[in-house]
């Protein structure tokens, strides 16, 4: 009993990061989307990417709803930082073309673990 305490006291005590509640983590988190939104143009052009502005305005919805379950307020303020982060690096040309195209690599499949399918791919 007396360690549940602690560790609620001890989460309590946690201090914010940036945002003091969810509707402060929110509205970062909208501010940098639509900072995104706005440069996504910018971008395509400076880097001349292959793709068009909607593909890469989906792309970064997906990437925004792959976020979508983080509650900790801590955890988004840090996404929100590292997304600033990303931005200020594309908007200066910090990032070469492989960097910005590295967003639409496929992921990647799993190594197969049966026999058959080793023998099939090649892989010794």
């Amino acid at each position: 009993m007396a360690g549940r305490e602690a560790v609620k006291r001890a989460v309590q005590q946690v201090r914010p990061i940036l945002s003091v509640d969810r509707d402060e983590a929110r509205k970062r988190a909208l501010n940098l989307y639509k900072a995104w939104y706005r440069q996504i143009p910018y971008i395509v052009m400076d880097y001349d990417i292959p793709m068009s502005v909607e593909q890469c305005r989906d792309k970064l919805r997906e990437e925004f709803v792959k976020n979508r379950s983080v509650t900790d307020i801590r955890v988004i303020d840090m996404l929100v930082i590292k997304g600033q982060m990303e931005l200020k690096e594309s908007v200066e040309i910090w990032k070469q073309k492989g960097h910005i195209m590295r967003y639409w690599k496929e992921s990647q499949e799993p190594k197969p673990t049966d026999f058959l399918s080793k023998f099939i791919q090649g892989v010794n």
